[in-house]
């Protein structure tokens, strides 16, 4: 469209210096909708972003109206199988706060930040949830022995969510204290509902204390250790570490020998090897979710990390009767 004013076109100097002007008006915008350092949307609300789903979901309970939280890893994706794009880092960079997991469930996060650029502030804005929890150290998979790793999987007990749920809303205030009031108040709320889960979990597995479950992925040692089971675990702490047949032979028989009559698996993860070995002692199959992600299912249907942990507790109350 050929814009007029008073019938004649602009002359050249002075359409020059508008759209100059337009531009420069346009980039203050911008900045300002970033914030100091980029931290900020254009509303004022906290950008925040999250590695993967239950921090994701304390953030976004944690955070309400006072931010934006976005999440790395979609629905449906393996946190083991993912690694980040570039347009990650950019994400990052325009975040007040990242919040990740640590205890090495982010094998990329130290590259990853090293990529971020120089007015990022890593010591502030990065924020290691699990800072706090007594780790877990274990064999790393079946069939290697000597091989020693950390268990990152805290977050699968309650106890645990706790000390992250705090943590994060720690993260919050710091960065953003102007609304320290409605941190500490969804944070009060959040603090209540797992403290209820962990009481459920208490209260509900105390008659199995001692008990042996068998589940796909090495990934419920928290939730064990906190609760008095025994994980015994077809792969380790990472699902592509494959058993060796020796191992999945021994495992049969344990299962049998207990009298074991559920193999746990997890949705985001291949049920072939518990399938297998389910059909190999007359053991069922059934869900133990590691909440390390929502499929997209689940996600149309509403579920949460309270719904899930609620599945669990179900479950395994089922498999142990």
């Amino acid at each position: 469209m050929r814009m007029r004013t008073g019938g004649k076109r602009p002359r050249p100097a002075i359409a020059i210096a508008a759209a100059a002007a337009a531009l420069l008006l346009t980039a203050g915008l911008a900045l300002s909708g970033c914030g100091r350092g980029g931290d900020r949307a254009g509303d004022g609300k906290l950008n925040v972003v999250t590695t993967f789903y239950p921090l994701y979901y304390m953030a976004e309970q944690i955070g309400g109206d006072d931010a934006h939280v976005v999440n790395l890893i979609p629905a449906g994706v393996e946190p083991h199988d993912w690694t980040p794009k570039s347009r990650d880092l950019q994400t990052v960079e325009q975040a007040g706060l990242l919040l990740y997991n640590g205890a090495g469930l982010e094998g990329w996060m130290d590259t990853f930040l090293k990529g971020l650029g120089s007015g990022w502030n890593r010591g502030e804005k990065a924020v290691e949830a699990s800072k706090g929890i007594d780790l877990i150290r274990t064999d790393a998979a079946p069939g290697q022995e000597g091989t020693i790793g950390v268990d990152p999987h805290t977050w699968v007990s309650p106890k645990s969510a706790l000390v992250m749920a705090k943590n994060i809303r720690d993260a919050f205030v710091r960065a953003d204290p102007a609304h320290q009031d409605g941190y500490d108040a969804r944070y009060k709320d959040l603090s209540a509902s797992l403290s209820a889960l962990d009481a459920e979990y208490a209260e509900r597995l105390a008659p199995y204390r001692g008990r042996d479950i068998v589940v796909s992925h090495q990934a419920f040692g928290y939730l064990c250790r906190d609760y008095g089971l025994n994980q015994q675990a077809i792969m380790g702490l990472s699902p592509e570490a494959e058993p060796r047949a020796q191992d999945l032979l021994k495992l049969a028989q344990f299962v049998e020998e207990r009298g074991i009559r559920y193999i746990f698996f997890e949705e985001l993860v291949s049920d072939e090897l518990a399938q297998t070995l389910a059909s190999e002692t007359g053991a069922r199959t059934m869900v133990l979710h590691s909440l390390e992600g929502l499929t997209p299912e689940q996600e149309r249907q509403g579920e949460t990390y309270l719904t899930l942990m609620r599945q669990n507790l179900q479950n395994l109350t089922k498999a142990l009767q």
